[in-house]
């Protein structure tokens, strides 16, 4: 291979340094006497792949490996790199880099020979040295003389030291690596360098192999703002971040279609809280939309609240465990949520050491409740209540606590709790307060005492609801059986104290409890789960104070049974799995902390058990259990008995020595059937629930043989094995899905930022075990895939059609197909295993793929789907046509039905009207003629008589019968008529009245139109008075200027030679003016005389068409208004132009009058001259 085709291989996997590092030739200078030349070793990185290229010369190479920068021995790359002298290099900043050479022109050859410094020292050009206070210290080696080196520290200090005792370190390009398995040394000092390098950063995020190590800032840093969730949802970027570690759950989630865990781990102080709540926004922020993940975020402010609490080394340190698992629907979209809680710290209700607090809740209550619900609660401030004030520490710096009470009420209602409920929660609260200020008297000489009624007493007895006296007898007294018989006992003033305490542990671990069960409900109602979810575990941490108890062993022995999960399935499972299959592997040794578990839950004579035996003595103490311990456990090698009453454990994170004080008391959970009874017999439903609780999870009935401790029933089952059950339950969840884990580290116990303490830290980081994950991520495979499932997945990427062949040939195939290197990869029994990033090729391969084959077969099934829809609306158009023909030829028909049957039945009605009408008319007619032929009968009556008194006698009676008969009709007819005449009488005097009304509005138009006409003809002979006038002042003043003219001529010609031509232009102007002016004058005139003319002959015609005598289509009222508006306008615009025409003639009669003058003057002036 050519020299210029060769790449440093410790370079290709840097993915991203500190941009604050730049290369600087001073810093070069300063460093050393070796510097890095452009276009020598590495040439330009590439902005795509984030790796650096870099092309070395046949020189370089020789001098290179004369100095040992081509190592064989290192571990991540077949060479490395190790300067002289360093420089510190940003992967992004990084252009060029070039190795020092010699001066003198011997050849690679002669100076690879001639050099007999030994190799090793060339190595370890630069090493880490530790310091007596077990600090670490980078020194540049001066000379190595055997096996002793005098090494140069940074402060200037020259040291001789053995060889031994040196510790090789990387180059200056490798400082803050984002993977500890870039590192080319991976040892102790060169992590603990490394981890504070991107520390003082603020690069808080290093991956260890798979584990995240995450370093708490003390403070707030940038990177957790919006943006950064939307760049490592695009995978715009790899740095290493709580955010990838959450995004490659959800990504294996759905692939795999397997339960995903992330789990947060480290010491109290660490920032596991703080973890948990960023991988739930990052989770929120995926798979929200539906509102819920809204009510999940909402469940952090209150789970502190009532969790959490001040410590030493923690300002919100859990007391309690918790496991979020958060549910996904088939999209991935969040659905819905659960958490499980483990024991919680029930003792720092009662208990506090100094400068610690209790639960955040109770200060934040005291501090935050409005007024109303003071009054309510009878709330005082918290240093009047005993439980809070014992520790003297009520605050926290920077942490408003009214603002947080806020924050608790607004996450109480998202999650859908009641304000009935959130008021007797607080209730709860309250009386869990005022029950560390009941007080006792002694009554007797056995110290036996009765509590005191004092307001402690009443306030408890009113938030609860229960009787003052059932709650005084249950403090102070004790019922138990004995047979059949039933004993009262009072209590001594420790027993009732204790009773007391267990009372307020009770409840509010109850009340915890009823919080957790209530936010589930609210998380999982008409949520659908597809058995697809993401856990979240946050524990509290490793504990060691100068004095441990109970709830630190507790504590201690949750985290190691999380270790052992931990190395189960980094360290065990992987190399089992390995060995199993096949696999060349080398066994990494690792700290199994499997005999400290053993130590704890062996039977019959682990911890666990030996506590539980001794708290069922009747006259078991504290004592006799520590003595216990030493009888039976001294041969454990993770077992240390003290003096007095302490032990010591020997815990994957170290040494712990617990103080079996209060161990019994607290193991024994001693609240008593009293306590429940009252607390069933309350009125408030909190304490009933409360009571029914207790007693469903006792095995057995509450009662049981006598203890010397207060009577506490044996059967119920002790603290420390609910926790083991709860953890066990744990633990199996755990097992059943993919963890991921993210180790928590302090940096220092002060909680100050910036510093960095390496000792701390190196101890946590050797109980995480991360060398020892390093070391088998580096060399190990952490991808591996089934042979069906490698050849099922990446089958169809293979050129030649091998399908029918057993998937181990379909295997190697693709990876020949490749070219994936073999040291890249190795074949076992059932599984193919990978080296980190090879996974990736073959993936991005398939993806393409996959996108080009769905490319195609979306623009084939478009085609597809295109001719199918034409093809289907053609024929739906065809049948639309067929279909709404038929239906229009139907409505035709039966609209052609319709129309004959309505002539039809507007004939027959037109008929009958005609029938009615012309019945009347006949009826009108027959009457009339009645009238008319009565009127006649009448007249003609009488001589009908004389012509008839001649007939004989026999006839006279017939005929004045018909006669009579005859007249009857006559008169019928004749009323009929007379009552028609009536009617069109009324008629007439109807139109009549019409008549006068329009009689009477014509005399009115009338008397306008001749006021009109007076005002017209009264206008009309101003303005021709006017015009006389005006006429006849022209008149005058032409006849005047011709007599002048006539008289003056002589004269004028005489002087002429004095005036000359100007008296002639201003004759002849005024000449012609008077000439324009009498023009003006004339058609002033004639429009007057038109116009007149005009207005006159408009207004007589409406007058005739008024009174009808004309016919026209047009409504003279309005008619007539026109032609008064047109009069009106017409007048006002002739009088002004008459006004402008009298300006004008006076201002031609002033010209004369100026002539006149001058005419005088000149006349003057001619006399006085003839005179002389």
């Amino acid at each position: 291979m050519s020299a210029a085709s060769k790449l440093l291989p410790a370079l290709n996997t840097i993915k991203s340094l500190p941009p604050e590092f730049k290369l600087t030739s001073d810093l070069m200078e300063n460093r050393g006497e070796a510097k890095l030349r452009s276009n020598d070793v590495i040439g330009s990185g590439s902005s795509e792949d984030d790796v650096l290229n870099g092309e070395v010369s046949e020189e370089a190479q020789n001098r290179a490996g004369d100095m040992g920068l081509y190592d064989e021995d290192l571990a991540y790359s077949s060479k490395g790199v190790s300067l002289e002298d360093r420089s510190s290099i940003a992967d992004e900043d990084l252009e060029s880099v070039s190795l020092p050479f010699p001066s003198t022109s011997m050849s690679s050859r002669e100076r690879r020979w001639s050099d007999t410094t030994p190799y090793a020292t060339k190595k370890k050009l630069q090493s880490w040295f530790q310091l007596p206070n077990g600090n670490w210290e980078l020194g540049k080696i001066i000379t190595t003389s055997g096996n002793e080196s005098i090494i140069s520290l940074p402060d200037g200090k020259v040291l001789k030291v053995k060889e031994e005792s040196l510790v090789p370190a990387n180059p200056d390009i490798l400082d803050g690596v984002d993977d500890l398995m870039q590192l080319s040394y991976l040892n102790e000092p060169s992590v603990l360098y490394n981890l504070q390098y991107r520390y003082s950063q603020n690069m808080i995020y290093t991956k260890a192999g798979p584990v995240l190590v995450a370093i708490n800032p003390f403070k707030k840093v940038p990177l957790y703002r919006n943006d950064y969730i939307e760049a490592y949802k695009r995978k715009a970027i790899e740095s290493p971040h709580v955010y990838a570690i959450t995004d490659t759950a959800i990504r294996e989630m759905i692939r795999d279609e397997v339960n995903q865990s992330i789990i947060i781990s480290g010491e109290s102080g660490a920032g596991k809280t703080e973890t948990a709540k960023i991988a739930m926004q990052y989770l929120a922020a995926l798979g929200g939309g539906s509102g819920i993940e809204y009510e999940i975020l909402k469940t952090n402010p209150i789970l502190e609240a009532f969790g959490n609490a001040k410590t030493l080394r923690n300002d919100n340190s859990s007391r309690f465990g918790k496991l979020i698992e958060i549910h996904f629907s088939e999209t991935g979209k969040i659905s819905g949520a659960n958490i499980q809680t483990l024991v919680h710290q029930q003792s720092r209700v009662v208990q506090c050491n100094e400068g610690e607090r209790s639960y955040h809740i109770f200060y934040q209550l005291c501090a935050g409740a409005p007024p109303s619900l003071r009054g309510k609660l009878n709330l005082q401030n918290a240093e009047d209540y005993k439980y809070l004030r014992q520790s003297n520490c009520y605050s926290i710096i920077g942490v408003n606590d009214a603002e947080e009470f806020r924050k608790v009420m607004e996450a109480l209602d998202v999650v859908h709790i009641s304000k009935e409920d959130q008021e007797n929660v607080f209730a709860m609260l309250a009386a869990v307060l005022w029950l560390g200020n009941i007080s006792f008297d002694v009554i007797d000489n056995e110290n036996h005492v009765q509590a005191v009624e004092d307001d402690g007493l009443f306030h408890v007895a009113k938030l609860i609801g229960c009787n003052i006296e059932d709650l005084k007898l249950t403090l102070s007294t004790r019922k138990m059986k004995v047979g059949n018989d039933n004993i009262v006992q009072n209590l001594t003033l420790s027993q009732a104290i204790d009773a007391r305490d267990a009372l307020a542990k009770s409840i509010y671990a109850c009340l915890f409890d009823w919080l957790v069960e209530q936010i589930n409900k609210s998380l999982a109602v008409g949520k659908k789960r597809t058995g697809r979810s993401i856990s979240i575990l946050d524990i509290y941490g490793f504990e060691s104070f100068n004095r441990n108890s109970f709830e630190q062993f507790c504590i201690n022995y949750a985290n190691e049974r999380l270790q052992q999960h931990f190395n189960r399935h980094l360290f065990k499972l992987e190399q089992e799995e390995y060995i199993q299959d096949g696999i060349d592997w080398a066994k990494v040794e690792f700290e199994d902390n499997q005999d400290c578990l053993n130590l704890f839950e062996k039977r019959p004579l682990g911890l666990l058990s030996l506590l539980d035996e001794e708290s069922t003595f009747p006259n078991g103490t504290d004592l006799t259990f520590a003595n216990k311990l030493k009888q039976h456990l001294n041969s454990n090698l993770c077992f240390k008995g003290e003096r007095d009453q302490a032990f010591t454990v020997h815990h994957y994170a170290g040494q712990v020595t617990y103080d079996t004080t209060g161990f019994l008391e607290k193991n024994r959970d001693l609240l008593h059937l009293d306590s429940i009874q009252l607390l069933s017999s309350c009125t408030c439903p909190l304490p009933q629930i409360f009571a029914s609780h207790m007693l469903i999870q006792s095995d057995k009935p509450l009662v049981g043989p006598l203890h010397k401790s207060g009577g506490a029933d044996s059967q119920k089952l002790s603290v420390a094995t609910k926790f083991k059950g709860q953890l066990f339950q744990l633990m199996q969840r755990l097992e059943s899905t993919t963890p991921h884990f993210i180790r928590c580290i302090k940096p220092n116990n002060l909680q100050s930022p910036e510093s960095y303490e390496q000792g701390l830290v190196l101890q946590q980081l050797r109980c995480c075990g991360v060398l020892e994950v390093v070391r088998i991520s580096r060399s190990g495979f952490p991808t591996r895939m089934t042979h069906q499932k490698f050849a099922r997945r990446y089958g169809f990427l293979l050129l030649d059609n091998v399908a029918s062949q057993d998937p181990l040939t379909v295997s190697v195939a693709i990876l020949h197909q490749f070219n994936i290197l073999p040291e890249m990869y190795q074949v076992g029994y059932t599984k193919l295993f990978f080296r980190t990033g090879q996974i990736g090729v073959l993936e991005d391969t398939r993806n393409r793929t996959l996108h080009g084959i769905l490319r195609v077969q979306s623009c084939f099934r478009g085609y597809q789907a295109r001719r199918s829809l034409k093809e289907l609306r053609g024929g739906i158009t065809a049948l639309q046509s067929f279909i709404r023909g038929d239906k229009t030829r139907k409505a035709y028909s039966a609209l052609l039905k319709r129309h004959r049957a309505a002539v039809f039945i507007q004939k027959q009605m037109k008929a009958v009207f005609a029938k009615n009408r012309m019945r009347t008319i006949s009826d009108a007619a027959v009457v009339i003629q009645a009238v008319i032929r009565g009127w006649l009968v009448r007249r003609c009556s009488g001589d009908i008589g004389f012509l008839k008194s001649g007939a004989t006698k026999t006839k006279e009676s017939d005929e004045i019968l018909v006669k009579s008969s005859f007249l009857a009709e006559l008169q019928r007819r004749v009323l009929r008529a007379e009552a028609a005449l009536r009617e069109k009488e009324e008629e007439n005097d109807i139109l009549q009245q019409r008549l006068q009304q329009y009689e009477s509005r014509w005399s009115e138009y009338e008397l306008k139109m001749q006021s009109m006409e007076e005002v017209w003809q009264k206008q009309m002979r101003s303005l021709q008075s006017s015009l006389s006038i005006a006429k006849k002042s022209l008149a005058i003043d032409d006849s005047e200027r011709n007599s002048d003219a006539s008289v003056n001529a002589s004269d004028e010609r005489d002087y002429s030679w004095d005036v000359g031509g100007n008296h002639k232009r201003q004759e002849s102007n005024g000449a012609r003016s008077t000439s324009a002016g009498l023009s003006v004058i004339s058609r002033l005139a004639e429009e007057f005389e038109h116009r007149s003319q005009v207005f006159g002959d408009d207004a007589k015609f409406l007058v005739e068409v008024k009174s009808g005598q004309v016919e026209a289509s047009l409504n003279p009222d309005q008619e007539l208004r026109r032609l008064k508006q047109m009069f009106e306008a017409w007048k006002k615009d002739y009088g002004t132009r008459l006004r402008e025409t009298k300006v004008i003639l006076n201002k031609l009669g002033s010209e004369d009058g100026a002539l006149d003058k001058m005419k005088r003057r000149w006349w003057g002036r001619r006399n006085s001259t003839r005179m002389t």
